[in-house]
């Protein structure tokens, strides 16, 4: 018998889009991934599923057990779709520095949040790591499951699936994929599986131009949610990637309402960071090529400080 038809089951195949007005003539093709078609509007869907249902089939995530995680919003909403469906309760390690819109998402999902202030309003590394820390003392005080994003390679299998949709979708036509980094995961999942299709195919990585430690610059504060994390976070793997592209939150905030305005996509900044770096990596291909980027999730996630910047 089949197993009942839940939500998590809309989970990834998402549209693969051209983009149109925003690439200048000359470059090479860009195309969009279009993740916000997730049920929570976001790519993290795919990983929050992936990180519940491998412990779960294997033994080491019990029913109703509580879940605990440290999150930046994204993962968050989607962990807590997940844990709402598959029954168990979770406990959420947030900051006030991140969207107000993913903060009251997840607790309409049925999450605890416990917020950790931060300075301003701004992503550090001290941030970062003061969420993991709490995240950890939960798991030990309340026996909790603990996801641990950062290190947690339950997730690589969802990114390898997403990985196989876009050679599916471009019929293997593939010259570059860019992605900003975030855990790590999606970029090395998604390179990996790409990666083994075709190994000439290029990976570039984007990081904010405020803290470029992947390029091994200096941890700073940035306002792009879920990714630069202020340091060199366990899942990067180098050797996947031919380049790192840096972007500014004014940059990628900027081209985040280009998209809105001049393709209909209203997306979030990180999709407006891994655009700018697109462009670049087409512009050095030429017209011939093909990159890849994604939509990382709905700018409906951020309507306050789209509202904010505009004001």
């Amino acid at each position: 018998m089949l197993p009942p038809h839940t939500i998590l089951d809309s989970i990834g195949n998402t549209t693969l889009l051209a983009l149109r007005k925003v690439v200048p003539k000359g470059s090479a093709r860009i195309l969009l991934k279009l993740e916000n078609e997730n049920p929570t509007g976001s790519m993290k869907d795919r990983m929050a599923q992936s990180m519940i249902a491998t412990p779960e089939f294997e033994g080491r995530l019990e029913p109703g057990r509580p879940v605990v995680e440290y999150t930046g919003g994204s993962t968050g909403v989607s962990l807590s779709l997940v844990c709402a469906v598959t029954g168990h309760p979770l406990h959420i390690v947030t900051s006030d520095a991140f969207s107000k819109e993913k903060l009251d998402h997840m607790r309409i999902l049925g999450a605890r949040l416990q917020i950790i202030p931060s300075v301003g309003g701004g992503m550090t590394e001290k941030l970062t790591k003061d969420m993991i820390a709490k995240a950890g003392e939960v798991a030990k005080e309340t026996g909790a499951y603990w996801t641990d994003q950062m290190q947690n390679q339950d997730q690589l299998p969802a990114y390898h699936r997403l990985a196989t949709e876009l050679w599916t979708q471009t019929e293997g036509k593939i010259d570059a994929f860019v992605q900003f980094v975030g855990t790590g995961g999606s970029l090395r999942g998604t390179a990996e599986g790409l990666k083994r299709r075709n190994e000439k195919i290029k990976i570039f990585a984007v990081e904010p131009t405020e803290s470029p430690v992947l390029s091994g610059g200096k941890s700073g504060a940035h306002k792009i949610d879920g990714v630069g994390a202020g340091f060199v976070v366990p899942m990067w793997k180098p050797e996947l990637v031919e380049g790192i592209e840096q972007v500014s939150t004014a940059d990628a905030t900027a081209m985040a309402l280009r998209l809105a305005r001049e393709e209909g996509l209203f997306a979030g900044t990180s999709t407006g960071g891994n655009v700018v770096a697109a462009l670049r990596v087409a512009g050095r291909l030429g017209e011939d090529a093909t990159v890849v980027t994604l939509m990382v999730d709905s700018g409906m996630k951020y309507l306050k400080k789209f509202g904010d910047a505009l004001a």
